[in-house]
């Protein structure tokens, strides 16, 4: 965490002193004010400097999204990291090439950036926010391909009468099939066993 101690010959001056060593905003600082000085007789005698003690606020999504340009650059693959907010929930959209490589076999390796980033961001803050990294639109394709499936599925346990399994995803993918056959009242929804091998059940409502 970056933090100086500055002075001059008013609170404000030190002030602006020390966000120029910074190279920060007001209001991306903590000020403390450590001594508010004295102009002394004359502006002479007794003179005394104000004296400030400013700190970098650490910021969260600054700190996710540095994270993600970290372990994609250590993954030898240039992207464009665009961060966007809504709510209580942060996307970083990723693109550039070789794309593919970051989204790995059903998004595995995309959901594991993701994972990392979300522990990454909840370190520095209490407040709770969803942090979603996407590629290429990945995710909305993802979500179509999951509804269709949800689908399929569903028909499939009505047929046979027995319970369907899925392979094991991660939470937020879970929800999409959830989401999806919430609605249908001939079948039914749950998650059972542990991450990362917690998978979704359909199962057939008794007549």
């Amino acid at each position: 965490m970056k933090e100086i101690t500055a002075t001059g010959h008013s609170v404000d001056e030190a002030l602006q002193t020390a966000l120029a060593q910074l190279q920060a905003k007001r209001d991306e600082v903590d000020i403390e004010v450590v001594d508010e000085g004295k102009k002394g007789f004359l502006g002479l005698f007794g003179a005394r400097l104000s004296v400030v003690k400013v700190k970098v606020k650490v910021n969260p999504i600054k700190e996710a999204k540095q994270f993600i340009e970290n372990v994609i650059r250590k993954m030898g693959i240039q992207v464009e990291v665009v961060t966007s907010e809504k709510d209580r929930e942060v996307t970083f959209q990723l693109t550039g090439k070789d794309i593919a490589l970051l989204i790995g076999k059903r998004g595995q390796t995309l959901n594991s950036l993701q994972y990392l980033a979300q522990l990454v961001f909840n370190r520095h803050t209490n407040q709770f926010t969803t942090i979603i990294i996407d590629a290429e639109n990945y995710r909305s394709r993802r979500k179509e391909t999951l509804e269709v499936l949800a689908g399929r599925l569903a028909d499939k346990a009505i047929k046979t009468g027995k319970e369907v399994s899925l392979e094991p995803m991660p939470s937020f993918e879970r929800k999409i099939i959830h989401a999806t056959l919430i609605k249908n009242k001939k079948v039914k929804t749950f998650s059972t066993g542990e991450e990362p091998y917690r998978h979704l059940v359909i199962t057939p409502k008794k007549p």
